[in-house]
Order: structure tokens, then sequence, then C-alpha cells
């Protein structure tokens, strides 16, 4: 006989676990959000019934709700002609008019893994860190871009600067301190309660307890409420205002915007694949093309081999494959003659009066500079990766 549960909208669940003295003991209190936007979530004997996800149509991206990694996500899309239009900013459901058939729901960073899990979203634009806690290495979850370029930030072990832990710098030296006791643990506050465990386990650490807190966890440790925290570090500044630090092998994870997509979806819905190999030239192109401008300069000479072999000498106008050279014609002595050529090539911004002055050197003049919005290139390697993985 199967067992069916429904769950419902939203349910609290406070959980105390108090394992053996050799193992972690693990305290932690949280709430579990496993609402549907269309329908409820059906379990069965443990797997998640995708049948009623497979009966819509159009295709989910979720995107971040509130806060900076929102208004990041939604300039990607924008600087990548993939504007989206929101007529009522109070509400969660909008769409991108280059893209047909395709929804964006706007979530919390956690409920759009969740979701993308339950099949309630097919795609989704989130900080790695959100994927990896609330994902907990699920197959279906999918990486098909793993560097969109913002949201930066680490998932790191912070300690107090003093007292017992002032001469502390490592993982290994906080594990083999004496005073961590099945009856004494190392207290630790974090919101990453699968990270967390998971990290101080593998790296030795057999007595700890875990607990969240409201507000700014750093300030746990100068509260007495914890010995150490793990949480999210951008500059490192907040942590240093409350007197702690990062210490070696501390950090958990490297994390920044990624695009991630459900498995299920990819081999099931209708057009996803399409969408998604759309989606992914158009951000490969952008990213691709940040930070890089197109010069284009004129260079008297008697052929392009010549004015090839000037340019290739110097060590910053190779660009990307190599310059283009085109001959310039102009009147003179009544005739035409093509004794300049105009040469294009792609530099780095932060390289970009280095190679002018390289440029200047063997003849250049009237340089022109603008930057660039895309470089398409070949088939993006990030797409036959996600072929491979979903098996195809």
């Amino acid at each position: 006989m199967s067992l069916i549960q429904q769950f419902p909208a939203a349910a609290s669940i406070s959980t105390n676990f108090h394992q053996s003295p050799s193992s972690t003991r693990f305290s932690v209190k949280f709430t579990v959000s496993c609402c549907s936007v269309s329908s409820p979530v059906t379990v069965v004997n443990g797997n998640i019934d995708m049948k009623a996800a497979a009966e819509r149509n159009e295709i989910r991206l979720g995107l971040p709700s509130k806060g900076r990694m929102a208004s990041d996500t939604l300039d990607l899309l924008k600087n990548c002609q993939l504007s989206v239009r929101q007529p009522n900013p109070r509400q969660y459901v909008a769409d991108i008019p280059q893209l047909s058939n395709v929804e964006v729901w706007f979530q919390r960073p956690k409920d759009i893994v969740k979701k993308l899990v339950s099949g309630d979203l097919d795609l989704g634009i989130v900080g790695l860190d959100t994927v990896s806690e609330y994902g907990q290495g699920n197959e279906d979850l999918i990486l098909v871009h793993d560097e969109l370029s913002y949201g930066d930030c680490r998932l790191s072990l912070a300690i107090p600067k003093y007292g017992i832990f002032e001469k502390i710098n490592s993982v290994k030296e906080l594990a083999e301190m004496p005073q961590w006791t099945a009856e004494k643990p190392l207290r630790v506050a974090t919101g990453f309660t699968y990270l967390g465990p998971k990290f101080l386990k593998e790296n030795g650490l057999q007595h700890v307890e875990f607990s969240t807190a409201d507000g700014a966890l750093e300030a746990a440790p100068a509260m007495g409420i914890a010995d150490a925290i793990v949480d999210l570090v951008s500059s490192g500044t907040t942590l240093k205002e409350n007197n702690l630090k990062e210490i070696e092998g501390g950090v958990l994870l490297e994390s920044q915007a990624v695009l991630v997509a459900s498995k299920k979806s990819l081999l099931q819905r209708e057009g996803l694949l399409d969408i998604t190999h759309e989606i992914l030239e158009r951000f490969e192109a952008h990213l691709r093309a940040l930070g890089q401008f197109t010069v284009v300069a004129n260079m008297r000479g008697t052929n392009a081999e010549e004015i090839a072999e000037r340019i290739l000498s110097q060590p910053l106008l190779s660009g990307l494959q190599g310059p283009t050279i085109s001959p310039v014609f102009r009147k003179s002595d009544g005739g035409v003659k093509a004794d300049y050529y105009a040469i294009v090539i792609c530099v780095p911004k932060k390289l970009l009066y280095k190679s002018v002055q390289q440029l200047r050197a063997i003849g250049g003049s009237g340089v022109l500079v603008s930057p660039l919005t895309y470089i398409f290139d070949e088939e993006t390697p990030r797409w036959q990766e996600l072929v491979s993985k979903i098996g195809l």
C-alpha cells in the first residue's frame, strides 16, 4: 500500500537532534515552505509526483524577488536583450517578450531551488550557495552556467580574534582544541544547516552544536550565544568590525550567481531545451564581451602582411584570434591608392591605455575605441556540457 502525503501550503517545524556523545549534536529551529504556486506538491513513497507539473505547457523561470541579487539579475537579462516585463510590481508573475511561452516567477532564492526540485519551476537564477544549501546534492539540479559574474561571496567559518581563539588560525587547530567535548560542544550559529554540519564533520569537528539566530550572525559570539559562525562573507569588513576572523581552510564555498535547471524538465518540458540554449548563448556572448573594447586605427604600410607583422610584434595587440586588416583607399595625385590600412582588434579594458601606447609606437593613428556588447563565438562549451549531463 503506497503512502501518499499532501503537504500543506506552509509548515513550521521545530527540531532538536541529540546524538551519541561521539557524534555531532545538532540543534536548530527552522521553517519549511512546501507550497506550490499552482497546486500542492504530491509525494508518493518519498518521490516527487511530476504528473501535475508535467501537465502545464508554459516554461517557468524563477528569479530572486528582492535585494541586490534581484536587481543585478534583471540588469543581466536587460543587457542580454531579455528585459522582464512586469506590469504590476506587486505581482509575482511576469514575462520576457523575446522568449515565447516563458513565465517569470519572482520568488525567494531558497524557494526557487525547492520549486526546481518539486517541478514547479524549470529554470532559475540564484547564488551557488543557495543551490548547494537547499538542493543538498539533488541530482535533478543541473548547473547550466556557473559564472554569471555577480553576487560574488564566500561561505566561511569565522571565530573571534580574542580569548581562547586568539592563537587559532586554521580549521585543523580549531578541531584539535581540547575544550570541545560531548558535554561542552563548539557552538556554531548559522543559517546553513546543511552545509555547516557537513563541512565541520568532514573537517574532524565531532562535538558541535548548531543553532540559527535572527538578525546579524556576527553578533552571536559577542553576545555569548555562539562560539563561531558560518555565514556569507563579501569584503570581510563586517567580520572585522565585530572582532571576528576567517581562518585557513575555513571557506566552505565560493559563490556567485548561477543559472540552474531541472534535469527532468529539460528532458520532458517541450521547448525548454531551445529556450535554455538561447538564454545560455545570450549570457555567454554578453559575459565574454564584458570589459572588452574594439580598437580601430589607421596605419601606413605597403601591404597587409607587413602591417600584420608589426602588430603581432606587440604583446597586447593580437586580439581574439588576430587583427583584422583592410586597405584604406584615398585620393592622391589624381588617382586612388591604398597606402594606409585600417586595423581592428579587441582589447581588454584594463589594458586599453597600454595597448593604445603600443599601437602608436608602431605607427597607429586615428585610434577609435568603443565598448563591446556581445562576442558570439563558436558553440559554447557549456551547451555541450549540458547536453552531456542530461544524456542527450
